[in-house]
């Protein structure tokens, strides 16, 4: 896990970057432009910043919500990065590295960045924070935001709680701080792991709620299943070294139920789809969304393996391990979860056999 470095509290007026144009990065942009903090947006397209600059509304992404005149977009890195002294990554884990290796050379030696991103790299099975120390380097401080929230009801001001971890304290508090208001709390924690596996296991388990959805097996099997999935995000949070506490609060099993029973989560509509006979190729045709859980899945299933020892860990984490089944196509939707329904009683929480 990434060691933070050094953080000296920035001068004032703050100035925060935002890389990332998609429904997140003008969710968060829209909390701090509320605020009367200058917001520049680091976005992939000339056309888009153009009409967040001229309509103030993103032409594609919830189109309808007006943002707030303190936030400026530009498709270039030196505009947007050089004189930050906030740096919030809202772009999708698969995507955060090269992009990242893009900017690097445009981030201030002193500015300190808040990842907004959640899950695991296939390729290197590492967490954000390993993401980040690896592109941008140890000496800088880093931060870890997570909790249940949608995109469009913090752009609404439907009211919002989240967590910003970071290993000092004194970080998570001034982002806090900066980013709190009426309608949206932030709360501190210093689990990074805790809340980078929190953030992760949630997208799949809302896969797996949507799949038993889709399949109309009704309420009482998806709270199992939920509930279940929540065990083995609390089994795998403390193996890492996360805390009981974390993986109980906002990040954890508050994400979870926000992500598995909203009717805006990307992950559980992927899932519903799958359960309702739709192929991956077809679903992932018809949208420019990221369910950020498809690829975590198989990947969490390759980081399981290769930290966790033990004797059958499909056993210890049959849901992770069914719901990459489904997606490398081994089993079907209603294959896996019959499956996990005729595994063998047991005591219902595993660490209470010891």
């Amino acid at each position: 896990m990434a060691s933070v470095g050094s953080y000296d509290p920035p001068p004032y007026p703050v100035r925060v970057a935002v890389m990332g144009g998609g429904n997140f990065g003008l969710a968060l942009s829209t909390v701090l432009g509320r605020k009367g903090v200058p917001v520049t947006l680091l976005v992939r397209s000339d056309d888009v910043a153009d009409h967040i600059n001229t309509e103030q509304t993103h032409p594609r992404y919830m189109s309808d919500i007006k943002l707030p005149a303190t936030i400026r977009a530009t498709i270039d890195p030196a505009v947007a990065l050089t004189d930050a002294t906030y740096i919030i990554h809202a772009v999708p884990v698969q995507f955060s590295r090269d992009f990242l290796l893009g900017v690097r050379d445009y981030i201030p030696p002193g500015a300190t960045v808040l990842s907004a991103s959640k899950g695991i790299e296939t390729s290197s099975l590492g967490f954000m924070a390993d993401i980040l120390r690896e592109t941008l380097g140890e000496e800088r401080g880093y931060a870890f935001l997570s909790g249940p929230s949608f995109a469009r009801e913090i752009c609404e001001g439907v009211a919002t709680a989240v967590v910003i971890a970071s290993e000092d304290l004194m970080l998570a508090e001034d982002l806090a701080d900066l980013m709190s208001s009426d309608n949206f709390r932030v709360f501190t924690s210093k689990d990074v792991m805790g809340v980078e596996v929190g953030g992760a296991v949630k997208n799949v388990i809302a896969l797996a709620a949507g799949m038993c959805e889709g399949l109309g097996l009704g309420t009482n099997a998806m709270s199992g299943l939920v509930t279940r999935g929540c065990g083995e995000m609390r089994r795998l949070g403390i193996y890492l070294g996360g805390k009981p506490s974390t993986i109980s609060g906002l990040s954890g099993v508050g994400d979870t139920f926000g992500t598995c029973f909203g009717p805006l989560s990307r992950n559980r509509s992927f899932g519903m789809r799958l359960g309702k006979g739709e192929s991956m190729q077809q679903i992932r045709e018809s949208t420019t969304e990221v369910a950020e859980g498809v690829d975590t899945s198989i990947a969490l299933v390759k980081f399981i393996k290769k930290k966790c020892k033990g004797y059958r860990l499909d056993l210890k984490y049959p849901i992770l391990f069914g719901v990459a089944n489904i997606l490398e196509g081994k089993q079907t939707p209603r294959e896996g979860l019959v499956g996990l329904m005729n595994i063998p009683m047991r005591m219902e929480t595993y660490n209470d056999r010891h």
